[in-house]
């Protein structure tokens, strides 16, 4: 007798009951439907997503310490960590300039403020005010400067990553000075809590449906669907300028490890639908690197360059504020010349480094390209107040996937990445599952574990007076 097929309503109920995606894109739709139909209320669901993504950053300082401090002590070559930094933002810088003369050229061709003839003095610059909280960027001196951690504390509790970063980098140094006879329980202790980092986060993920509900519907309702007619012609150049950079990633991917871009956008297609519900990327990061790991990259290499690409490689935001910067020019009736053009790619190639969370960051960096021309009346940013949240779906994503290149890219010019198991975790050959996180190195000792070996010289005679046991496999963080 034939084994009896699930009606399609069991099976709907176990696709929705087991998957992420399934779970958040209905979320997304769901969200899109309230936001729609019931404004008001969907304006009181803000918290949903608000909280959510309070809870992820709860946890990315603290996960982004543990995967650096074992990485480089597995890695045992601070050097080799050094050179890992060093090519990443030679690639940040490359990727982040090309990003910005591709929105340039976008902008030069379609022209997508052109016959608007705004006057300036009719807008209300008020609201800029209020979303940027009367901040400002930093300057590159200042930005340097704030990078540097001044408490061991404060770095965590202001959730600030590139302190994290630095302090991570020191404590890995100290730990491979010192070796693992002065401290033997350092590295152990690291490991297990970052376990339990992942533990948290995989807790935390069942609650993305609900935010990505409650983000989706507070943005439909508060701009609705309108606005999208307004301003169709820019929010197309934008959608399109970024289509043509993800394939120029999708290339570059290609060439440098052989890898697909697409079969990887597969691979994490659960976090980029988040991602785009919540309009943040920090809100999927720890599942991203926890992906990335999984995927034969490197602890060292994934624990430097995603979190230091939230910083410098904002692909996505670079787009927008080189389309933006014309798209103002262009609609107060400001012809900018080509040298007028180079300065806007100068400005942004500083201003965006510092954007990273600043509220109200892109409108920042547009007042202070616009105040440097002289040209352009810094408070006509304020006609993209209402497309600006329309813009974070492709921020997000261009950001997102810039950074996740940048990881395989760099570690696989560090010979840092696992290409064989990059490929078989790709093409499905590999399940990785919560108990599979770096398998493509387990059993290999970490540097500090062979210079115990080596300080060790009676170590076999002190093993072979004890008793026979059974063997037992040994824990270890990476697996």
């Amino acid at each position: 007798m034939p084994p009896s097929v699930p009606s399609l309503p069991r099976r709907v109920a176990r696709i929705l009951r087991t998957s992420l995606f399934a779970q958040v894109a209905c979320a997304l739709v769901l969200g899109i439907v309230v936001g729609k139909l019931w404004p008001d209320f969907a304006a009181d669901l803000q918290p949903l997503g608000d909280g959510f993504t309070r809870l992820i950053k709860t946890i990315i300082s603290p996960l982004v310490f543990c995967v650096v401090v074992v990485g480089i002590a597995k890695a045992g070559d601070l050097k080799a960590f050094g050179r890992i930094g060093l090519k990443a933002l030679i690639w940040f810088e490359v990727a982040s300039t090309l990003a910005l003369i591709i929105g340039l050229v976008a902008a030069n061709v379609v022209q997508p403020g052109s016959g608007m003839h705004v006057d300036p003095s009719t807008l209300d610059t008020s609201a800029v005010d209020a979303k940027t909280g009367g901040g400002s960027l930093p300057s590159t001196t200042e930005f340097i400067v704030n990078a540097l951690p001044t408490s061991f504390i404060g770095a965590f509790a202001e959730n600030s990553l590139l302190q994290v970063l630095i302090l991570a980098c020191l404590v890995g140094a100290a730990l491979l000075h010192l070796g693992h006879t002065k401290v033997p329980r350092v590295l152990p202790a690291i490991e297990q809590a970052q376990e339990i980092i992942f533990a948290i986060v995989g807790f935390v993920m069942r609650l993305a449906p609900i935010a990505v509900f409650g983000a989706m519907a507070v943005l439909i309702g508060q701009y609705g669907l309108g606005v999208i007619e307004t301003y169709a012609k820019l929010i197309i150049l934008c959608y399109v300028a970024a289509a043509l950079f993800v394939a120029l990633l999708a290339v570059a991917l290609k060439a440098v490890t052989g890898l697909s871009l697409w079969k990887f956008l597969r691979y994490i297609r659960e976090e980029m639908l988040l991602a785009l519900g919540t309009a943040s990327t920090e809100s999927v990061m720890p599942r991203v690197m926890q992906k990335l790991r999984r995927a034969g990259a490197r602890d060292d290499a994934v624990g430097l360059v995603l979190p230091t690409g939230y910083s410098f490689n904002l692909d996505g935001a670079s787009l927008y504020l080189s389309i933006g910067t014309l798209f103002i020019a262009q609609a107060v009736g400001v012809d900018l010349g080509l040298g007028q053009q180079i300065t806007v790619v100068l400005v942004l190639m500083l201003t965006s480094k510092g954007m990273a969370g600043i509220p109200g960051s892109a409108f920042l960096a547009l007042s202070a390209t616009a105040s440097s021309l002289g040209a352009i009346p810094a408070g006509a940013v304020a006609l993209l107040l209402g497309v600006d949240r329309i813009m974070d779906t492709m921020r997000v994503v261009t950001n997102l996937l810039g950074n996740c290149v940048a990881v395989f890219a760099v570690s696989r010019w560090e010979g840092a990445l696992d290409a064989d198991r990059a490929r078989k975790v790709l093409d499905g050959e590999i399940v990785p599952t919560e108990d599979d996180d770096e398998g493509h190195d387990a059993g290999e000792p970490t540097a500090i574990e062979s210079s115990e070996a080596s300080a060790a010289p009676g170590l076999d005679d002190q093993l072979a007076a004890v008793p026979a046991q059974p063997a037992k496999e040994p824990a270890s963080g990476s697996s």
